[in-house]
C-alpha cells in the first residue's frame, strides 16, 4: 500500500476510512497531492476526478442526496475552494451531509504575497456545522477536529469544513503509515425513545375543524402507508403536497397553486386552516407562502429533528422528531371532528381538474404544452431531476406518476449546479434519470457535462425558450432592450456543439409531432446519455401561462 508521506494527510485518510467515508469527489491540484495520492491508492475509496471545483461539490451533492452518507470534496489550496460554495450552501439548507477537504498552504505563508494563496480558514463560516482548522504537526486535536466534522456532517445532516495545511515536498510516499489516529464514537442526537407530552396539542386538533398538512420537498417512501392513509379519511384535514414531496393519494392536493390562486378573498379567508402542520423541506409554490403569510393559522407545527423555519411568520411549535414518529404517536390520540374542509376543496379540486383538462387541450406549443407532455411521457418507477425557476414552476401544474422519484435543489433555489446534481444522483442512484432543465440553467452549468462518469441512460430534456423565461411572468416585466439584455439573458445559443463535444447523443423538437417522435427515441436509445432540446415561442409562453389560471375559475 502506497501512503502520502506527510502525517496530517495520512490521518485525514485513516479517519475517513475508519468513519466509512469513502466515496471522494478530486479535484486536480499540485497543494491536496497528499490527500490525492492516499486516497486514490487506497482500493477501499471510490474516487471521481472532477475538474471544475463547483461541478464537482454539485455532483457531490448529487451522489450525498441519493445515499443520504457524506461525500468528500478535495481540492487545491487558493479559489479552488471558493467555488464550492454554491453547492456548500445548498448542503446546508437541504440537510445534505458534505465534507469538503481543502488542502492549505502553511499560516505563515498566508498573505505574504504568494500565489493560490487566500485566507481559507472558517471560509464558510455562515453556513458550515463545523470548521476543523487543523495544524500541521501531528495531535490529537487535529484527530478530534476530524472525527468532529464527520459525525456533524452524517448526524446533524449538512456541510462542514476541515481545512488542513501541507507544507512542501507534496508528492512523496511511504510503504506504511507513522500515525496511529484517534477515532471517536458519536452519540447518535436525535434518538427518541418518547415524545414531548403532545396530549394538550391532540385536544388543540380534536377541538378543530380545518386543520392543514403541507409537505415540502420529502425523500421518497419515507412516510408510513397506514399515516398516509388516517390522514386522507379525515374530513377536517386538507393535505397539499408538492411536486418534490413524493408523496401521494389521491385525495391529496398536488397542485397547489391550480388550486388557489384563482381564490377570491373571501374564499381564502374560507380556506384559512385553525391549524397548520408542516413537514419537508423548503417550498415551492409563492402563492402558498403569499396565502399563509397573509391569511395566518392559529397554530403551526412543523416536525422535523434538526430545523423549524417560521416560513409563515406563524411558527408556534416545533417537534423535533421523525414524521413517522410524530404521528405514530399522535394520531392515536385524535378524534374524528364534523367538517366540510375537506369536501369544499375537493370540490374546487374537481372543477379544476376539468379546466385544466380544457385549456391544456386547445393551447399552442409552448413551454406549459411541452411540460403537460414530457412529463406524461416519463417511464414509471424513474427518477426525475428537475432544474430551478421556471421548470419546477410548470411541473408544480402537472401531475406526475407515484411511482417517479422527484428531486430538485431548493435549499438556495439556485439554477447554478442543478445539472452537475442531477448527474451525480444518476451516478449513484443506478435508476433511469431524466433531468428536466430550461436554456439558462443549462447554459449556466455546462461544465457539468465535463465529467467521464455520466451513465449511459441519463437523459437532458432541455427546453430552450431563448432566456430566463421566468422574469416574463414576474411583475415589471417590458419589452425593452434593458429587459431583454439584463434580465431575460436573450441569446441565440443551442446545445448542439456541446453535446458533440461531450459525446451526448443530440435531437431537436419544435412542435407536438416531433416532440412526440423524439421522446420515444430518446427512451429507446441508451448507448451514450442523451440530450432532447426542445424550441418553445419565447414571446407566447408568459401569456399562455398567465391565462391559465384566469381560465380555471
Amino acid at each position: 500500500m502506497i501512503y502520502p508521506k506527510i502525517p496530517l494527510a495520512q490521518s485525514i485518510i485513516q479517519i475517513c476510512l475508519a468513519k466509512g467515508i469513502t466515496t471522494i469527489i478530486i479535484s486536480p491540484g499540485s497543494r491536496n497531492a497528499p490527500l490525492t495520492i492516499g486516497f486514490v491508492s487506497n482500493p477501499a475509496f471510490e474516487c471521481y476526478s472532477i475538474a471544475d471545483e463547483r461541478a464537482a461539490a454539485f455532483f457531490a451533492l448529487g451522489i450525498a442526496q441519493q445515499t443520504k452518507q457524506p461525500v468528500a470534496l478535495v481540492c487545491t489550496s487558493g479559489s479552488a475552494l471558493l467555488n464550492y460554495y454554491p453547492a456548500f450552501a445548498e448542503a446546508f439548507y437541504s440537510q445534505i451531509p458534505l465534507i469538503v477537504i481543502s488542502a492549505d498552504r502553511p499560516q505563515s505563508k498566508i498573505d505574504i504575497g504568494d500565489g493560490q494563496t487566500i485566507r481559507q480558514e472558517n471560509v464558510f463560516i455562515n453556513h458550515s456545522l463545523y470548521n476543523a482548522n487543523l495544524n500541521e504537526v501531528v495531535s490529537k486535536a487535529n484527530d478530534f477536529k476530524i472525527n468532529e466534522a464527520i459525525d456533524l456532517a452524517l448526524h446533524k445532516k449538512g456541510p462542514v469544513h476541515i481545512n488542513a495545511p501541507f507544507e512542501e515536498p507534496l508528492y512523496e510516499t511511504v510503504s506504511e503509515l507513522s500515525v496511529d489516529v484517534m477515532v471517536n464514537g458519536f452519540a447518535n442526537l436525535n434518538t427518541w425513545s418518547t415524545i414531548e407530552n403532545i396530549s394538550e396539542f391532540a385536544t388543540i386538533w380534536n377541538n378543530s375543524t380545518k386543520k392543514m398538512i403541507l409537505v415540502g420537498v420529502n425523500e421518497p417512501n419515507l412516510i408510513n402507508e397506514k399515516t398516509i392513509a388516517v390522514l386522507a379519511q379525515d374530513e377536517s384535514v386538507v393535505v397539499m403536497t408538492e411536486t418534490t414531496s413524493n408523496v401521494y393519494h389521491p385525495s391529496f392536493i398536488n397542485n397547489i397553486d391550480t388550486i388557489i390562486t384563482p381564490f377570491t378573498n373571501e374564499e381564502f379567508e374560507d380556506f384559512r386552516p385553525e391549524i397548520l402542520v408542516t413537514f419537508g423541506g423548503m417550498i415551492v409554490s409563492k402563492r402558498i407562502k403569499a396565502f399563509l403569510r397573509k391569511y395566518k393559522p392559529k397554530h403551526h407545527w412543523h416536525i422535523d429533528t434538526l430545523r423549524a423555519y417560521d416560513t409563515f411568520s406563524a411558527l408556534t411549535k416545533h417537534f423535533e422528531v421523525n414524521p413517522n414518529t410524530f404521528f405514530e404517536a399522535f394520531l392515536p390520540l385524535t378524534e374524528v371532528v364534523k367538517s366540510d374542509y375537506f369536501e369544499k376543496l375537493e370540490a374546487v379540486k374537481l372543477l379544476r381538474k376539468q379546466k385544466h383538462e380544457i385549456y391544456l387541450a386547445k393551447i399552442q406549443f409552448s413551454d406549459f404544452k411541452v411540460f403537460e407532455k414530457v412529463i406524461q411521457s416519463l417511464p414509471k418507477n424513474s427518477q426525475l431531476q428537475i432544474s430551478n425557476s421556471s421548470a419546477i414552476r410548470y411541473a408544480q401544474l402537472i401531475d406526475i406518476d407515484p411511482s417517479i422519484e422527484v428531486y430538485c435543489n431548493r435549499g438556495t433555489s439556485g439554477i447554478d449546479g442543478s445539472t452537475s446534481t442531477a448527474i451525480g444522483a444518476a451516478v449513484a442512484n443506478k435508476k433511469q434519470t431524466i433531468f428536466i432543465t430550461g436554456d439558462i440553467g443549462f447554459l449556466y452549468d455546462s461544465n457539468a457535462l465535463w465529467n467521464n462518469y455520466i451513465p449511459k441512460n441519463f437523459k437532458i430534456i432541455l427546453i430552450n425558450n431563448g432566456g430566463g423565461g421566468i422574469f416574463r411572468i414576474l411583475p415589471g416585466h417590458e419589452e425593452t432592450p434593458v429587459f431583454n439584455t439584463f434580465f431575460e439573458t436573450s441569446h441565440g445559443l443551442t446545445a448542439e456543439h456541446l453535446a458533440k463535444m461531450y459525446g451526448f447523443e443530440y435531437s431537436i423538437a419544435s412542435d407536438e409531432v416531433s416532440l412526440e417522435t423524439s421522446l420515444t427515441a430518446l427512451y429507446a436509445q441508451n448507448e451514450k446519455p442523451s440530450i432532447l432540446e426542445i424550441f418553445t415561442p419565447t414571446l407566447e409562453n408568459n401569456s399562455i401561462l398567465l391565462q391559465y389560471f384566469k381560465e380555471l375559475v
